[in-house]
C-alpha cells in the first residue's frame, strides 16, 4: 500500500512536469514564431541585393521566400534554410534533405545560411532556361514576374501568382523595387506605425493632392446581371470583378468573349495569366482616353500606368504615349499625368 501511495505521487509529479513541460513548449514556440515584418526587416537587404546584381525584383525574391517559407517558420526552412523551397536536381552537390512535398520524401537543397538560399535562388532562376522569358520584364513589373514564374513551372499551386501579388501588395514589397526602395520601405513603416505623426506632419498641399484623385467608385454603375456576375461600367467600358478560382476561359464563355481577347483587353502580355479574385476584368476593350471632365489623374501611391488604365477603363499604352512613359512605368505618389 505504501509502495502504491509512492507510486500514486510520482506519477502525478510526473504528470504535473510533462504538463509544464508542453506548456513552456507552446509559449516558446509562440514566443519564437517569426512575423512577416520580421522576416522582412531581416531579409529585405539580400532581397535588393539580388535585384541590383540579377533585375529580379525585390518584391518578388522576398515574397517568394515569405510564401515557400511561411516567413521562416516551416520545418523546410528551419532543418536547410531553404527559403525557395528549391528542389534538388542533378545538378545539386550540397547538403540534401528529404521532406513531403507533391510526393513523400522528395529531396530538397540544404544550405549553411539563409543568405546562401537567397544567392542560389537568383542563380536558379538566372541560370535555368526556362525562365529566360522573365527577365524581359522591368525589375519594377512585380505582377509580370508572379505570372511569369507560374507560367515557367516554378510552383504547382494553380493560384500562384496571385499569391505573391497579394502579398506585394498586403505589406507594399512594391516599394523595396524602386531607387532607395529601403529607405521607402522603412518610411511607409513608420507611416503606419505612427498615422497621427505622419498626417499631422502633411501640408495642405499634400492633403489636396488626396482630394483632387479621381475616385473610379463615383463612375461604378452597376448595368445589368448575368449568370451571377454584377455587370459594372466604368468610362463607358463594361466590366465584372473575378469571382474565386475565377479563370479568363471561364469569364470568356460566360460573356462569349474568347480568353485571348480579354486578356488584351485588360492589358496582360503574358497568355497563361489569370485574374486575381476581386478583380476588375474589363469585358469589352477599354477606351483611348478618360471620356469625363477631368483632363488629369493624380497617381496613388505604388500605381503604375498599367494600374491607372485598370482603374479608370483607359488602355495602358494611351497613357504611356500621352506621358511619354515607359512600359509599365512606375508613377510617384501626387504626379499629376495626363489622362485625355
Amino acid at each position: 500500500m505504501i509502495f502504491s501511495n509512492k507510486a500514486i505521487i510520482f506519477s502525478r509529479i510526473l504528470l504535473f512536469l510533462l504538463l509544464v513541460g508542453v506548456a513552456d513548449g507552446v509559449a516558446q514556440s509562440r514566443k519564437t514564431r517569426q512575423t512577416r515584418e520580421e522576416y522582412i526587416e531581416r531579409y529585405k537587404a539580400l532581397a535588393i541585393d539580388q535585384m541590383e546584381r540579377y533585375g529580379i525584383p525585390a518584391s518578388i525574391t522576398m515574397a517568394q521566400g515569405i510564401l515557400e517559407s511561411d516567413a521562416g517558420n516551416s520545418l523546410l526552412s528551419r532543418s536547410s534554410n531553404n527559403h525557395f523551397g528549391i528542389k534538388c536536381k542533378r545538378n545539386w552537390g550540397g547538403r540534401k534533405v528529404y521532406h513531403d512535398d507533391d510526393a513523400k520524401g522528395e529531396c530538397f537543397r540544404a544550405y549553411e545560411t539563409v543568405e546562401d538560399s537567397y544567392n542560389d535562388h537568383a542563380e536558379f532562376l538566372d541560370k535555368q532556361p526556362r525562365y529566360d522569358s522573365l527577365f524581359a520584364y522591368d525589375a519594377t513589373d512585380y505582377r509580370a514576374w508572379a505570372r511569369g514564374l507560374k507560367a515557367a513551372g516554378y510552383a504547382t499551386a494553380p493560384d500562384y501568382a496571385q499569391r505573391l501579388i497579394k502579398i506585394i501588395e498586403e505589406s507594399q514589397l512594391y516599394l523595396l523595387d524602386r531607387p532607395n526602395g529601403d529607405a521607402l520601405y522603412a518610411q511607409r513603416r513608420r507611416e503606419q506605425q505612427h498615422p497621427d505623426e505622419w498626417f499631422s506632419s502633411q501640408s495642405s498641399v499634400s492633403e489636396a493632392v488626396v482630394g483632387n484623385q479621381i475616385d473610379p467608385d463615383n463612375y461604378r454603375v452597376t448595368i445589368n446581371a448575368h449568370q451571377g456576375y454584377n455587370i459594372y461600367m466604368t468610362n463607358g467600358v463594361h466590366y465584372i470583378l473575378a469571382r474565386n478560382e475565377d479563370t479568363f476561359e471561364h469569364i470568356g464563355k460566360v460573356f462569349r468573349v474568347s480568353a485571348r481577347n480579354l486578356r488584351k483587353f485588360n492589358d496582360l502580355k503574358d497568355p497563361q495569366a489569370q485574374p486575381m479574385p476581386g478583380e476588375v476584368v474589363y469585358i469589352a476593350r477599354k477606351k483611348s482616353r478618360w471620356e469625363g471632365e477631368e483632363r488629369t489623374h493624380i497617381c496613388r501611391e505604388g500605381e503604375t500606368s498599367y494600374a491607372v488604365g485598370q482603374r479608370l477603363a483607359i488602355r495602358q499604352r494611351a497613357i504611356e504615349k500621352m506621358n511619354r512613359l515607359e512600359r509599365n512605368a512606375h508613377l510617384e505618389a501626387g504626379k499629376t499625368i495626363k489622362i485625355k
